[in-house]
């Protein structure tokens, strides 16, 4: 029996669709670099206006590497002295933020020149981890002791100045701020808490509450999309959680991995999530639903 003259034009256009659909799955993580193309110090990571994803120790320490969007993988910059990046941040003009946690301080990395300069130093920092940038350029960074379980957290401003805005906390880690700025989150890897601060006019921090505690696995990164939901790392289970702001977890999304590091928003609309992944020394991505805060605000 012969097949109808129209059947194989209508099985190639299904194909298509189905491909297509699948090309933008969402919550479906793949591989974006090789394996082993970063260190296990992999971290960061931070988008771009170009769309070129940069994450520290790329092949070896010290270095930040950038991937550009179809996964070409190159060093971008190494770090003076004995600095070794951990979060990386981008202002508004593109200006690059780095927090050095062996040199106690956070580097500034100008986009065109590539000139790295130190933008504020504090020795009484453990060591800052990660760092939230609010839209006026403000800084706060994480600073855990690990030897001890405590943490403490530091107001960066734009001049560099730096004041210690909360102690007497876990091994805080990951942190970001909400849409409106009045607001910052900020986990604990080994209390395994998610903790919320009200943002003062003066920048200080009050009200601090808890929204979620977990039983188990870690935390590390935390990002918020445009809603305001917060995308974290759970170290050690290998999955982000998508989560509200105020503590529901609405999805949780493996990451090929059992140690994700680290997340940031990016792709040409703002919806793909690149993850540091540690287990083996890469990045991943997957398609969300919404774009991310600090991707859509320096747009």
């Amino acid at each position: 029996m012969k097949s109808l003259p129209f059947v194989p034009l209508l099985l190639s256009i299904l194909a298509g669709v189905l491909a297509a659909r699948a090309a933008d799955a969402l919550f479906v993580a793949e591989g974006f670099t090789p394996p082993g193309s970063f260190t296990l110090g992999i971290e960061g990571p931070a988008v771009d206006r170009a769309g070129f994803v940069y994450a520290v120790n790329f092949d070896r320490e010290q270095t930040i590497g950038r991937v550009s969007p179809d996964g070409h993988a190159e060093s971008y910059v190494t770090l003076p002295d004995q600095a070794v990046g951990n979060g990386i941040r981008f202002a508004r003009d593109g200006t690059m933020f780095v927090a050095d946690y062996v040199g106690h301080r956070i580097l500034r990395i100008d986009r065109k020149t590539k000139a790295i300069t130190t933008h504020a130093h504090e020795s009484a920092m453990s060591q800052p981890n990660d760092i939230a940038i609010l839209k006026d350029g403000t800084l706060y960074a994480s600073d855990p002791n690990w030897k001890t379980g405590t943490g403490q957290l530091w107001r960066i401003g734009r001049d560099g100045k730096v004041t210690r805005v909360a102690e007497g906390m876990g091994t805080c880690n990951g942190i970001d701020a909400s849409p409106d700025g009045r607001t910052l989150y900020v986990n604990e890897s080994l209390q395994r808490n998610v903790w919320v601060f009200d943002i003062a006019r003066d920048g200080s921090l009050k009200n601090k509450r808890l929204i979620r505690q977990f039983p188990d696995h870690g935390f590390d990164g935390m990002r918020c999309d445009v809603d305001g939901n917060l995308y974290i790392t759970r170290h050690g289970k290998g999955t982000v959680i998508k989560m509200t702001p105020k503590g529901e977890v609405l999805r949780e999304i493996d990451v090929l991995g059992s140690k994700p590091s680290n997340l940031c928003f990016g792709g040409p609309d703002g919806r793909t999530v690149y993850v540091t992944e540690v287990e083996h020394r890469r990045l991943v991505r997957f398609r969300v639903d919404r774009p991310g805060l600090e991707w859509a605000r320096n747009r």
